[in-house]
Order: C-alpha cells, then structure tokens, then sequence
C-alpha cells in the first residue's frame, strides 16, 4: 500500500509539475505561433491593399469583390503620364492687346501592366483572397463604399478576418486574452484590417514590427 500510495504521489507531482511547466511555456508559444501566422496574414492584406489601390487610381473608386480585384490585376494597366508648363499669346478683350497664357500640359507616355508592376512574376495575386491558416478554408471579407466627408464622396474599403479564424487550434484561454489587446505593440481588438469603412483610410491595425523597411 505504500508503494502505491507513493506511485500515486509521484503521478501527482509530476502531472501538476508539467501543468505548471504548461503555464510558463504555453503563453510564450503561442505569442510566437501569433506572431508568425499575423505577419503572413499582414502580407496578404498589403498585396490586396496595393492591388485596391492600383484599381482606384484606374477606376476612381476601391472594388467590392475579390472576382473584379484579380480581373483588374489580370489586364489592368497604369496610365504613365507626364506634366510640363507651356504658354502661349492670347488676345485679351479686356486689354485689347495679346497677353501671356500659361497652362499645363499633360502628355501620354505609355502603358504599364499592373500585373508586373505590382506582382512581377508572381500570382499570389490569384489567391490573396485565402485566409492563411484557416482551418475551414475562410477568406477575408471585404467591402467597399462611398461615404460623405464634409461634402465630399469618398471611396473606402475594408477588409478583415477574425483573429479565431487564424488562431482557431490554439488555447481558447489565450485567444480569449488576445482578442482583448491593448497595446501599441500588438493587434488590438478581434480582427485583422485593413481600411476603413467609416473613415477615409487605408492603414491596417497592426503595429509597425509587421512592416519591412519601405512599407507604406
């Protein structure tokens, strides 16, 4: 009997040994499982932020579906363009004599292929809609709108994916605490995004650690 109550406390010491072993190294793993998945998630919400951009400056406002933003990276095409002064005489009617008119000129220069402008050899573009690490195969969801600001009608867009989506086979004790953030250093809130459909922003909510040198 002794030998087994011994047997039982050793179980017992060592079973509760590893739950406080757990409890120290647990949270620690997880920030790092965190901040490997959030970086890759981050860099496919840049290259739809730049793909967005790219069709607004095209089109004059931000795509509602990732079916028209893959089409427009397809065959889409910049404008490149080239400002000069110029001048010319005019007859002035009021002063009954010709005067100097000086206007701008905007001259046609070419065409370049969104597609290797932005991507250059690569088609992640195809696929940017995937949520990395999705369990169920989830996308990003993304909106766009025009809203009024002071008068003004303002294209926007948003695009986001809950932080469970990405972290869906970690502890829910420490997604919990996650999803709760408050930090300069960290993701704050549920979800990961990029813009806004309130404000007129295309800035995601992450903090600078998850941009490269260079990034915008």
């Amino acid at each position: 009997m002794k030998s087994i109550f011994q047997i039982v406390l050793w179980i017992i010491c060592i079973f509760l040994g590893y739950m406080i072993y757990k409890s120290v190294t647990g949270p620690i793993e997880f920030d790092k499982i965190k901040k490997e998945r959030y970086a890759e998630v981050i860099e496919r919400l840049k290259d739809i932020r730049n793909a967005q951009d790219a069709y607004k400056t095209v089109n004059g406002r931000f795509a509602n579906n990732f079916e028209t933003l893959v089409a427009f990276v397809d065959t889409g095409k910049y404008t490149i363009t080239q400002q000069r002064d110029s001048s010319y005489m005019e007859f002035d009617k009021v002063y009954q004599i010709d005067m100097l008119k000086e206007v701008k000129i905007i001259d046609t220069l070419g065409f370049v292929s969104v597609k290797d402008s932005l991507f250059k050899n690569s088609d992640r573009y195809k696929s940017m809609m995937n949520v990395p690490y999705a369990a169920n195969n989830e996308k990003f969801t993304m909106k766009a709108d025009i809203i009024d600001k002071g008068g003004y009608r303002a294209p926007v867009y948003e695009v986001k994916v809950p932080k469970v989506v990405i972290l869906s086979d970690q502890p829910k004790d420490l997604l919990s605490r996650e999803n709760a953030q408050v930090s300069v250093e960290e993701v704050n809130g549920p979800e990961i995004k990029v813009g806004s459909l309130t404000e007129v922003s295309t800035s995601g909510n992450w903090p600078p650690i998850y941009d490269k040198k260079g990034d915008q």
